[in-house]
Formats: C-alpha cells, structure tokens, sequence
C-alpha cells in the first residue's frame, strides 16, 4: 500500500507542476514569430510591408486582462509593423452574460495599435456568439476597421476580411466581388482556417487564428481537443490546419496560436504567438 500512495503522490504531484507550467504559459508574453512572404507582381520600387497578425485576445477570459492586453500592445507596437490585423475572438464566452462590458474593455488598450496602414480586424465565433455589435463598436473606438465580408486597399495590397466561417457568417463571393472592384495583391484576413477550402486560387495568402495551434498538446498524443464540448463535439477546426505556416498548391496559409487562450488558462505545447509578416517581391 506504501508504494501505492507513493506512486498517487507523485502522479499528483506531476500533475500539479504541469498544471502550474501551462498556467504560466497562458500568461507568458507571446512568442513574436516573423514570416517573409515573396509576392508575384510586387509594384516595381514598392517598399515591402510588414502585417503585424494577432488573434483570439478572449478578452475577460482566464489569461487575458486589461494588463497584460497593454503589454502586448505594446511589445506589438516596439515591433513598429506597417499595418496591424486582427483575426477575431476579442472577447471570451458562448452567449450575450457580461458580454457588452467585456467588449467595451476593449477600446483603451486597442487604442494603442497604431501603424501608418491602419489596424485592421474581423470578428470570429466568439465574437458572433456574444456581442458582435459592441464589439464592432469598441473597435472602432480604437480606431480599427472592422471588415465584413468586405475588402480595403492599403499600399499595393488589398486586405479581403471575410467573415467567420465557423459560426457561418462568411461570404467569399460579396468579398471577391468588392476586391474585384477596387483590384491590388490579395491578402484574406478571416477567423477560422478553414476557410481555405472555400477560396479559389487567384487568392494565395491566408491568415487566420482561432485554433489556438491546439492550446493544450500532449507529447506523442498531439492536441488535447480537436472537437469543441459546447458544440455537441463539433470539430474545431482541420488538424493540418492546427497552426504556423500551411502550403498548399494554391496558397499560404498563417495560422497564429493567438494571444489568450479562452476560458482556460493553460497553455502547452503551444504558447501564445504572434507574426510579423512581411511581404515583398519576389527574387529573380
């Protein structure tokens, strides 16, 4: 029995070091990742651009306050991006409770992204499920255009914000139609990465959040969870999409790990990230 108790005893005790490691990790600064992108048909004497992409703030959530929100602010704005995008879930939760309060959190820290370009966001299913309306309105507060289903010309590139596809609310044709009208190089901003699956091949560049790169993943088993419990074990997202660089024959796609990590706030295996993505033309 002695060496029963002392097995338990260990097992718990490894279990609380690692629950105190991944709590650690949600909290930690985020791990700036840098991606140069070689674009075709790059304006000849056109400076290249740097996208600074964050994503999943949860804002109100279990490893993200107002606090640490200014940090990364900050450690975004050091990094001195032309252009700032955010990929969606600004707030935690599933439904509307406390939700508006949340949302107007965000407008003083957000504030501080300032680039020359702009800032940049779209709303993720976070955002739909609670409420998308204060969001939208925080966001402009701070001075970020909020993109739905719609796109805007920055320098030679043209940022298509399409809607979150995982709560269906995208519409790739209405976006396609607005990029179409007003031309430049394509860069698609949306929420889930799955979209991919939507989008035709004049589109090569991708960036998306909302996986979290699987938050919690396990040495030898991979992520945690793949299916989301508030759903009805829905599938979260394609696993080859889970997170960093993805090529496919038509495109690249950028998955960030995101800054939060929702209502749980345990991270391993993927700590918060976000990226510096700087495009430019292509070498000869």
């Amino acid at each position: 029995m002695r060496r029963w108790a002392w097995a338990v005893a260990a097992l718990l005790g490894l279990v609380g070091l690692t629950v105190a490691y991944g709590y650690r990790e949600a909290w930690r600064d985020p791990v700036v990742r840098r991606l140069d992108v070689a674009v075709r048909g790059w304006p000849a004497g056109a400076a290249p651009i740097r996208l600074a992409l964050l994503s999943d703030i949860h804002l109100g959530g279990g490893s993200m306050d107002d606090a640490r929100l200014r940090r990364i602010v900050a450690q975004v704005h050091a990094a001195h991006p032309n252009l700032v995008l955010l990929a969606g879930d600004m707030v935690v939760g599933h439904d509307a409770t406390g939700a508006a309060a949340r949302a107007a959190g965000l407008t003083a820290p957000l504030a501080g992204l300032r680039a020359p370009m702009g800032a940049i966001a779209v709303l993720g299913n976070h955002d739909h499920w609670t409420a998308p309306a204060a969001i939208r309105a925080a966001l402009a507060k701070a001075g970020i255009t909020v993109l739905t289903n719609a796109a805007t010309k920055r320098g030679p590139i043209a940022l298509l914000g399409v809607d979150d596809s995982y709560s269906g609310h995208d519409d790739v044709t209405a976006t396609l139609v607005a990029w179409r009208r007003m031309g430049g190089i394509p860069v698609v901003l949306t929420h889930a990465p799955d979209l991919a699956a939507k989008l035709p091949s004049a589109l090569p560049l991708l960036l998306a959040g909302h996986t979290h790169c699987g938050q919690v993943v396990l040495p030898g088993w991979g992520p945690l969870l793949l299916h989301s419990p508030h759903e009805h074990w829905r599938l979260l997202y394609t696993p080859r999409l889970r997170c960093g660089v993805v090529h496919d024959p038509a495109r690249t796609i950028v998955v960030t790990a995101g800054v939060g990590s929702g209502t749980m706030p345990l991270r391993l295996g993927a700590p918060p990230d976000w990226w510096l993505v700087t495009l430019g033309p292509a070498r000869r």
